[in-house]
C-alpha cells in the first residue's frame, strides 16, 4: 500500500537530534516473522566481461573469514598475492562488519521531507541535507554544537541536487524547483546564479561538478542539459532528452564523459568534447521504465542505474553495448516519496539502495522489511541488509562518507546516521 502523505504543516526549523541507545537484540530477534537479514539475496545471472579492475572479482575465490588482512598485505608486498584478491578480502571483511552497524544519531530538522544529501569531501562527520521546502542543514554530528540551518522558501523550493564546492568547502552548489542552479555559502548568501528559468514551469532536477575541468552541469524538467564553467559562463544549452532529466553525473576519472538519466526511459552517455545535439550521444541505454539515477563507480569503470520500478542495472564502461548486469529490486516510484536512488560505496565494489517492498514483486515475502540492501557490484548478489525496527520507514537515499565507514540515510523527514556499534559515541 502506498505510504500516506504527511500533512506538510509549518513548524519551527528546530533541529531534533538524539543519540540512539545500544541494543543487545538483533533485528532477527525483534522480527521473528520476517526474513533473516544477513543472507545473500537473488542477483543477476549475467556478469561483466570487462578489462577493468573489478571484472575478474566474481570468479575469484573469496578468502575465508579467518584470513589475516595483515598476512594478505604482506604477501601482496612480496608479490605472492594478486591485488584483486586482496581487495576482495578487504571488501568481505567490510561486509562482515555491517552486522555491527546501528543508528547512533538521528535528526528531524525539516517541516517537509528530506530530498538530497552530500558528504563534506574532507570532514568525515559533516554532511549537508536539503529539503522539499528548500531548507538546507549543515550538520557535524561529531560535536554537540547546533547545526547550521538555512531557511528555504517553503512550497516550490525543493532542493533537487546538492554538492560541496571542491575548491572551497565553505560553499555548495544547489539545483532546485525554485528554478535555479546556484552557488551558496552557509551564511545563506547566494554567490553566483548559474541558471535561472524565471518561470514556475521550468525547474532544475540535478547537478554535478568537475574540479579538474572547473565545469558545472545541470538538467531541467523539460529535457535540457546545460554546461557552464565555474565563472558562470554558459558553454552550451541543449535538449538532450524528450522529458525530465532526473540525474546528471560526470565520470570521476574522465570528466569529459557525462551520463544523463531521464523519465523518457533512457540513460545517455556523452563526450562533452563532441556534443552537438541530442543525436550526438555516444550511447543510448534503453530501459523498461523511467530512470531515477545513473551513477559512475568511484573508479569510473561501471555505471549504475536505478529505474522507477524494480530494476538496478550495472553497465561496463568498456562495453556499453553489451547486456548489463540486472539486479531485480523493489523500489517503485510514489509521488510523495523522495525518489529512491542506488549509490556506490566509495571504496568497495558494493551497491547500496533502500527497499520499498512490493506485493507484486516476484520474490516478495510476507512481513518483508523496509531495509537498506547491499549488493556486490560484480555478481549482483545480495551481501547484507541493514534494518532498525525503530526507524522502519522507506529509506530513499543512502550514501557512505568518503572514508566509507559511516552511512547517512534519508527516511521521510528524518536523517539517519549509521556506524559500527563499537565506534558509537555515548
Amino acid at each position: 500500500m502506498a505510504p500516506r502523505k504527511r500533512p506538510e504543516t509549518q513548524k519551527t526549523p528546530e533541529v531534533v537530534v538524539r543519540p540512539k541507545t545500544r541494543r543487545s537484540r538483533s533485528p532477527g530477534e525483534l522480527e521473528p516473522e520476517a526474513k533473516k537479514l544477513c543472507v545473500k539475496g537473488p542477483g543477476s545471472s549475467r556478469r561483466f566481461d570487462s578489462g577493468c579492475l573489478w571484472a575478474g572479482l566474481a570468479s575469484l575465490q573469496v578468502p575465508p573469514s579467518y584470513t589475516s588482512i595483515v598476512r594478505a598485505l604482506h604477501h601482496h608486498k612480496l608479490g605472492k598475492a594478486a591485488w584483486p584478491s586482496l581487495q576482495q578480502g578487504l571488501q568481505q571483511s567490510f561486509v562482515h562488519s555491517l552486522a555491527s552497524y546501528r543508528i547512533f544519531q538521528k535528526a528531524a530538522p525539516f517541516d517537509r521531507r528530506a530530498t538530497s544529501l552530500a558528504w563534506h569531501p574532507t570532514h568525515p562527520s559533516t554532511l549537508a541535507v536539503g529539503s522539499k521546502g528548500g531548507d538546507i542543514m549543515l550538520w557535524n554530528f561529531g560535536i554537540k554544537d547546533k547545526p547550521t540551518f538555512i531557511k528555504g522558501i517553503g512550497a516550490g523550493g525543493s532542493v533537487t541536487g546538492l554538492k560541496f564546492n571542491p575548491l572551497d568547502t565553505n560553499q555548495f552548489f544547489t539545483s532546485s524547483m525554485e528554478g535555479t542552479t546556484r552557488l551558496q555559502d552557509f551564511k545563506g548568501n547566494t554567490l553566483r546564479v548559474f541558471t535561472s528559468s524565471d518561470t514556475c514551469n521550468i525547474w532544475f532536477c540535478s547537478l554535478d561538478v568537475s574540479t579538474r575541468s572547473r565545469m558545472v552541469v545541470t538538467g531541467d524538467n523539460v529535457g535540457h542539459v546545460i554546461l557552464l564553467n565555474m565563472d558562470g559562463r554558459e558553454l552550451w544549452n541543449l535538449r538532450m532528452h524528450k522529458k525530465k532529466v532526473t540525474h546528471v553525473a560526470l565520470n570521476p576519472c574522465c570528466d569529459w564523459l557525462l551520463a544523463t538519466a531521464s523519465v523518457d526511459q533512457t540513460v545517455k552517455i556523452w563526450d562533452l568534447r563532441q556534443v552537438k545535439g541530442k543525436s550526438s550521444c555516444l550511447h543510448s541505454l534503453l530501459h523498461s521504465h523511467p530512470v531515477n539515477a545513473a551513477c559512475f563507480s568511484p573508479d569510473g569503470a561501471q555505471l549504475l542505474t536505478t529505474d522507477q520500478k524494480s530494476e538496478l542495472r550495472v553497465y561496463s564502461a568498456s562495453q556499453w553495448d553489451c547486456p548489463p548486469s540486472l539486479i531485480p529490486h523493489p523500489h517503485r516510484h510514489f509521488q510523495h516519496l523522495t525518489p529512491i536512488k542506488a549509490t556506490w560505496h566509495p571504496r568497495y565494489n558494493l551497491i547500496v539502495v533502500g527497499r520499498y517492498p512490493d506485493p507484486n514483486f516476484k520474490s516478495c515475502t510476507p512481513h518483508e522489511l523496509r531495509t537498506i540492501d547491499v549488493f556486490d557490484g560484480s555478481s549482483g548478489k545480495m551481501m547484507y541488509q541493514l534494518y532498525d525496527p525503530e526507524s522502519s520507514g522507506i529509506i530513499s537515499l543512502n550514501e557512505f562518507n568518503p572514508m566509507g565507514d559511516t552511512l547517512a540515510s534519508l527516511m521521510g523527514y528524518h536523517i539517519l546516521i549509521w556506524s559500527q556499534e563499537a565506534g558509537m559515541r555515548k
